[in-house]
């Protein structure tokens, strides 16, 4: 620190009385002074000057001081313990606590659930908790959801592992066949201008390879950095080796049961990617009206939310039938018209045809039940080849499936003049053709549901395709009875609604997926050079053979039609698998199946699934299917579905939006413009690049600060409410962060309150010395305990947080380190003893309570403390939670009592504030109350109220005489708080400050009222600032009403 004082007495700042200037050193000051005077005057020039010049010129910027970032500068080898011998940091810094602790708990294997020399096989189910990562998608970094999913789950790890079970947390990673090969077909289109068919599938399939290890390590590298504490000697990702042969494997006995069949059927066809996709992989895009849509390959917006009406000449008469449709273009494939049997309107139409306007094709009018006769005109066109509905009916009434939509979405040639149109100028074309024809009749604003591709924002279209499909009915009904029957369990139990509702009505799944990355379909179309034999339909299963090998499938083929191989040709299947095929294997294909592994056997099935509600049938419905059918067994016992994470304004998190964050950038922060840097690195479009700039401006004006992992993963898990979303303000984790410097600074005056010296005792028994603090602050510590562990048995974190929170920060932090100042101070030895070793007890528990959900700086904290024994763990991890059995101090009455001397203090502390009274102004405190009883409860605890109010003296009894010039707030109708002012502040004074206070709150409320009054306030203002203002007017009137009181009390000791 500068030292800015004298040696020479005269001079300002010196140690001695200043002595009186002389009349020429003041005359020389004020010539001083004037000139700095035109020195500012001229510098304001300047910078108006400055101002004033043309727009383009950039301005200079202030330099900004930045402040030093605390590091761990200690050499320490990668899985050598970190050295805490040194002095805590004056404040916390995650730089500096969050280094060398995850590579020694890694080196030390204390993730691994062989740790201590276990066999895993020989420990009882019940022994343990097993748990698989949800595989985190290959295609870039983390987000924040991620980061949910991890601090969720290592908070039950940890706190599994610290209650003495087997704990085994898989890690992996997912090859995301759609979702990677679009991200690297548009890294490889950017970089080097060229498409995955320029550089065909073998060599494209390279490139990916490259992409999933940058990437793959990059996600194992933000996994630990979160803190989680998987068992890294175990990493899986499902194109490795051993899973690509279990999803082998899983298809050819799926195949062979009968349970997967090939099959023509409508899928969700993506003509921008040429491939199917997964209901998942379709956003609904809800509109209300009349809406332009931009759509990829179209220079224009495309119109969508509109109802078109239009007639069908009836064969042999002058009557027409009048149909409606969303997609006018697909007219050109329709096959039928549907009424409703019992519609009186066209009873006599029954069996009829009608004439279609461009192409020669007659359409039956069919009756059929779904037909609803109240909407519209009673009548629907059918296009089975290209919607779901009509599809049915189409199969019902055995008509014609006319594709007219090819795989690029143009129309197919034998659609007349349309034919080779791209399908939404044909949209166009075909409703002009109408008008022309005179068959058009209205186009009206219709609210419906556009299905998007959410990889290549391109409009889905459902077309007819042979594929493979698994059969539901049966495994589904299996999924619905086991959570019926308890065996398996879903938390929140909202879900199970969810889980009847899709398994009761799902559909056989389509699993192939027409892209070159992923698992390569197992199966072989067969064509036979046998005049005898009849040529293969594609779609006719007979004609294809399944096989681990080529070898294997020629057999089976020989086999089958009964041929020597030498007339065989077998084509594999250019598709893959569906994605949620391998990930519904992932908790048995990673150890080891189809073989009968000793890790199979001791790791399954495992205990709990956790990942979020919105995969609940994509990926734990298909584990559950999938588990039961090729090992008999569930994969694991409980489901427990977290909130997905929006940002703080609650909208979904998107690229295009700006506010996907990556946890790197929370945990270390992150600047405005690396934010925005980052999104001018990605493959997003640059239109909307800027669209996300402008949101990352809104959301981080300065920025993302830095917060740590244990301020992140807290925050997360405090926000974690059972079945809510979660709406994710990075302000709150900061909140935490500073929560974090508490923590540290607390720890920081408790060690050197314990001494260098201190020894606790073996055990936590209470000795019979301790005072009544001693014994609150226990049994809050036992109550913390016992809320913490119940929070984590019912997965009710935000709970658990809270416990932890509150008795750290409100509790031990705010009264008993406050309370056992003096005592460390100024009291006794064994005063001292007692006191130091209930603190101890809650430094320990209270450290290992927090380390599930803020696992380095509980490390970092724990290191530093000593030990009861010398043979206890050596890191928190693999210490023991704590039980209320550990501390069974739990004493209601004592906390009633020490609420009521709290709020005793909390009314001393009221009236300082309300008077202005600082830390100098020491006043007499007089507790009048109203019966003995009080007055004994309060007696033992009047040493802590002088303490924690601040004052001079504390005279308390039954009946009390209180002088005057007190200020007087009522603690309850047993107890007054009174605080002597005469003589302390400048009432006159005081009594000018508080009326000005008093008038500007006057003044808002009347602001307030004049809205509030207007006519049009309840229609226009939105509801929830009318909720605001509310409750902003009731908080004025009760300052103003306090106000008001203590200016009667002053007007009173005037």
């Amino acid at each position: 620190m500068a030292d800015n004082t004298s040696s020479e007495p005269e001079k300002s700042g010196g140690d001695a009385i200043p002595r009186v200037k002389s009349e020429k050193e003041l005359k020389k000051e004020r010539q001083k002074q004037e000139k700095l005077e035109k020195f500012k005057a001229k510098q304001e020039k300047l910078q108006k000057q400055q101002e004033a010049k043309k727009e383009g010129e950039p301005k200079k910027k202030e330099p900004v001081k930045e402040r030093v970032k605390i590091t761990y500068d200690v050499p320490t080898e990668p899985g050598q313990k970190k050295d805490v011998s040194g002095a805590m940091p004056d404040a916390y810094s995650p730089h500096y606590v969050e280094a060398a602790w995850y590579d020694w708990w890694e080196k030390s294997g204390y993730f691994n659930p062989e740790y201590g020399e276990k066999d895993c096989k020989k420990v009882a189910y019940e022994d343990k908790f097993i748990i698989v990562i949800p595989p985190p998608n290959v295609t870039g970094s983390l987000h924040i959801g991620h980061a949910l999913t991890s601090a969720v789950q290592d908070a039950l790890v940890r706190w599994n592992r610290m209650n003495g079970k087997t704990t085994l947390w898989n890690p992996g990673c997912d090859h995301a066949g759609i979702a990677t090969q679009v991200v690297v077909e548009k890294t490889i289109k950017r970089e080097n201008n060229l498409t995955r068919h320029d550089l065909g599938r073998d060599k494209f399939v390279e490139k990916v390879w490259e992409w999933k290890k940058e990437k793959g390590d990059r996600i194992y590298h933000q996994l630990k950095k979160l803190g989680g504490s998987y068992d890294w000697t175990r990493p899986c990702f499902t194109m490795d080796p051993k899973l690509y042969r279990a999803v082998t494997e899983a298809f050819i006995r799926l195949h062979d049961d009968g349970y997967i069949y090939r099959s023509v059927r409508l899928v969700n066809w993506s003509c921008t990617l040429n491939s199917a996709i997964s209901d998942i992989e379709v956003d609904k895009k809800e509109l209300t009206g009349r809406t332009m849509l931009p759509v990829p390959g179209y220079k224009d917006k495309i119109e969508f939310g509109v109802l078109v009406s239009f007639a069908y000449p009836v064969e042999d008469s002058d009557e027409e039938i009048i149909v409606a449709t969303t997609r006018i273009e697909t007219m050109l494939g329709d096959t039928g018209v549907a009424v409703h049997p019992n519609d009186d309107r066209y009873k006599h139409l029954h069996g009829k045809f009608v004439k279609h306007p461009f192409v020669d094709r007659r359409l039956p009018i069919v009756c059929d039940d779904f037909v609803d006769m109240s909407f519209g005109t009673g009548a629907v066109k059918i296009t089975p080849a290209h919607d779901h509905n009509d599809y049915e009916v189409g199969v019902r009434h055995n008509m014609p499936f006319i594709t007219i939509i090819d795989d690029k979405g143009n129309i197919t040639q034998d659609c007349g003049q349309f034919s080779g149109m791209k399908r939404f100028d044909a949209r166009k074309a075909v409703l002009e053709a109408l008008k022309e024809k005179k068959l058009y009749r209205e186009t009206k604003e219709n609210p419906m549901v556009v299905p998007i591709c959410s990889r290549s924002k391109d409009v889905i279209e459902p077309l007819l395709k042979p594929q493979w499909y698994v059969k539901m009915k049966e495994m589904s009904d299996d999924a619905v009875e086991c959570v019926r029957s308890g065996e398996l369990k879903i938390i929140p139990e909202l879900y199970k609604k969810t889980w009847y509702n899709w398994l009761e009505n799902n559909r056989d799944w389509c699993i192939s997926r027409q892209l070159w990355w992923g698992h390569r379909i197992p199966a072989y179309f067969v064509t036979i050079d046998d005049p005898s034999i009849p040529p293969g339909e594609d779609a006719d299963d007979k004609f294809w053979v399944c096989g681990r090998t080529e070898e294997e499938a020629m057999k089976n083929a020989t086999a089958r039609f009964n041929v020597s191989a030498d007339k065989i040709t077998l084509k594999q299947d250019e598709d893959v698998l569906d994605t949620w095929f391998s990930s519904g294997l992932f908790p048995f294909s990673i150890f080891g199946w189809p073989d009968q592994t000793p890790e199979l056997e001791a790791f399954y099935p495992g205990t709990l699934l956790e990942t979020g509600h919105d995969i609940l049938f994509f990926w734990v419905a298909r584990m559950v299917m999938m588990g039961r059918k090729l090992l008999g067994k569930l994969p694991f016992k409980e489901v427990f579905l977290h909130a997905m994470v929006r940002d703080a304004h609650g909208r979904k998190m998107s690229k295009s939006l700006g506010n996907v964050i990556d946890p790197l950038d929370v945990i270390y922060g992150i600047s405005l413009q690396d934010l925005h840097k980052k999104l001018e690195n990605s493959n997003l479009d640059p239109k909307e690049v800027d669209k996300a700039k402008a949101g990352q401006k809104q959301d981080y004006p300065s920025g993302i600060p830095e917060c740590g992992s244990d301020a992140l993963r807290f925050a997360l898990c405090a926000y974690t409410g059972q079945g809510r979303d979660i709406n994710l303000d990075v302000l709150r984790v900061q909140g935490y962060r500073f929560f974090c410097n508490k923590l540290w600074n607390a720890t920081k005056f408790a060690l050197s309150a314990l001494g260098d010296g201190f020894k606790p005792n073996p055990t936590s028994e209470l000795t019979g010395k301790e005072k009544e603090m001693d014994l609150w602050i226990l049994s809050r510590l036992s109550l913390a305990i016992q809320t913490t562990n119940k929070g984590f048995t019912e997965y009710d974190f935000p709970t658990a947080t809270t416990s932890c929170y509150n008795f750290w920060l409100y509790e031990l932090c705010d009264w008993y380190l406050e309370y056992m100042k003096p005592i460390i101070y100024e009291g006794g030895e064994e005063e001292k003893a007692v006191t130091r070793n209930v603190l101890y007890t809650c430094l320990d528990a209270g450290l290992r309570l927090l380390h599930p959900f803020m696992p380095f700086v509980t490390e970092e904290l724990f290191q530093r403390l000593p030990r009861r024994r010398s043979c206890d763990p050596e890191s928190i991890c693999i210490t023991a939670y704590p039980k209320v059995e550990e501390c069974p101090f739990r004493n209601v009455a004592l906390e009633e009592d020490v609420d009521f001397i709290q709020n005793v203090v909390k009314c001393l502390r009221s009236i300082r504030a309300d008077y202005g009274l600082t830390n100098k102004n020491k006043a007499d405190v007089y507790l009048k109350c109203m019966d003995q009883k009080t007055a004994n409860t309060l007696q033992p605890y009047s040493a802590m109220i002088q303490v924690m109010t601040n004052s001079s003296h504390v005279t308390l009894g039954e009946g009390l005489d209180v002088p005057e010039g007190c200020a007087m707030q009522t603690v309850s109708n047993k107890c007054e708080t009174h605080l002597m002012l005469k003589g302390i502040i400048d009432i006159s004074k005081e009594i000018t400050k508080l009326e000005g206070k008093k008038d500007k709150l006057i003044t808002s409320l009347k602001r307030l009222e004049e809205t509030i009054a207007k006519p049009d306030y309840k229609s226009k203002v939105p509801e929830n600032v009318q909720t605001q203002n509310s409750e902003k007017m009731t908080e004025i009137n009760a300052e103003i009403d306090r106000l008001a009181t203590a200016l009667a009390t002053l007007a009173k000791l005037q």
